[in-house]
């Protein structure tokens, strides 16, 4: 019998990233389910209290449809089979029936600053996804860590993981971004606002300082702001007409030729940032310019997919 490997989504950039990875992996029975938890937290995400996560909600929707159009093999929660090997984009919650097996854990994305939160939860030793992708990395229940430049490794070593636990493999979805150089969206030259949904998950955002800061940024060149998939669209495009009336709201379509079509961008601190910097372009954020450019992701044409697949086989 084939030795079979268990890859858990989540968002639907994770779950891409587990497809991609597997495609490489083909000789082995590989089988997918959607994120899960354990306990109380698992019975809230069945009971819809945690739709705002990657534990149901439109993330558990587009993770199915994903899987349904790709007609994988899919075990919800990893009940159905003995795995020798999971592979997975998030830590914050390691389930127990898999805490015994080899995990390859792959970086999703950008991670959230170390704020307030990220330090109560660690010196508290509250559960990690309090703390959101601050605290990606502090399981320890890997084997393998595999994230996307030199930066990110001299982060999560400073956080403290262990420096021969990481391998810098660039990631999927961020390794290849020249690619949409040729596009046809049709604007050019504009400074882009790519907003967040940082309200819908309970946390604090000012938003109008946010228009302000893009709109400062353009200094009277064309502003476009996209939207993010999460997030309140009818507010947020009710609060840009209120205070940069005239810009352009987009609230669906694939932001990545927008952002290779934009002279700037302006964020907060989701992953489209590692997008912007991979892509050589000026980014404003909340994370400090030398240090962004310190977590560009590596460009590798695209193989990092296969290179974590050759990880992967070490361990299973």
């Amino acid at each position: 019998m084939r030795k079979k490997i268990l890859f858990i989504g989540g968002s639907l950039n994770q779950t891409k990233m587990m497809y991609q990875v597997a495609a490489h992996l083909q000789d082995y029975d590989c089988w997918f389910t959607p994120y899960y938890g354990d306990g109380l937290v698992q019975t809230a995400a069945e009971n819809g209290l945690l739709d705002f996560t990657i534990l149901g909600g439109s993330h558990m929707q587009a993770t199915k449809i994903f899987f349904e159009t790709r007609q994988v093999q899919v075990d919800y929660k990893g009940e159905r089979n003995r795995y020798d090997l999971v592979v997975t984009c998030s830590d914050l919650i390691v389930p127990r029936n898999i805490r015994h097996l080899p995990i390859v854990l792959v970086q999703e994305g950008m991670v959230t600053p170390e704020n307030i939160v990220y330090h109560i939860v660690r010196s508290l030793g509250l559960p990690r996804y309090l703390g959101n992708t601050s605290m990606t990395g502090l399981s320890h229940a890997y084997v393998r860590f595999c994230v996307a430049s030199e930066g990110f490794k001299t982060l999560f070593v400073r956080k403290g993981i262990a420096a021969q636990k990481i391998e810098v493999t660039g990631i999927p979805n961020f390794d290849n971004l020249g690619e949409y150089a040729a596009n046809d969206f049709p604007h050019r030259d504009f400074v882009l606002g790519a907003t967040s949904c940082l309200r819908e998950s309970g946390q604090f955002e000012n938003r109008r300082a946010f228009i302000e800061k893009v709109l400062d940024v353009a200094a009277g060149r064309p502003v476009i702001f996209k939207l993010h998939p999460n997030e309140n669209h009818r507010r947020a495009t009710q609060e840009i007409a209120r205070f940069a009336s005239g810009s352009i709201v987009l609230d669906s379509g694939n932001i990545n030729p927008m952002i290779a079509n934009c002279s700037a961008m302006v964020t907060k601190f989701s992953s489209v940032l590692l997008v912007a910097l991979g892509m050589g372009k000026q980014v404003y954020s909340d994370i400090e310019p030398a240090i962004a450019e310190t977590l560009r992701p590596l460009q590798n044409g695209g193989t990092s997919a296969h290179r974590i697949a050759g990880i992967c086989r070490e361990y299973v």
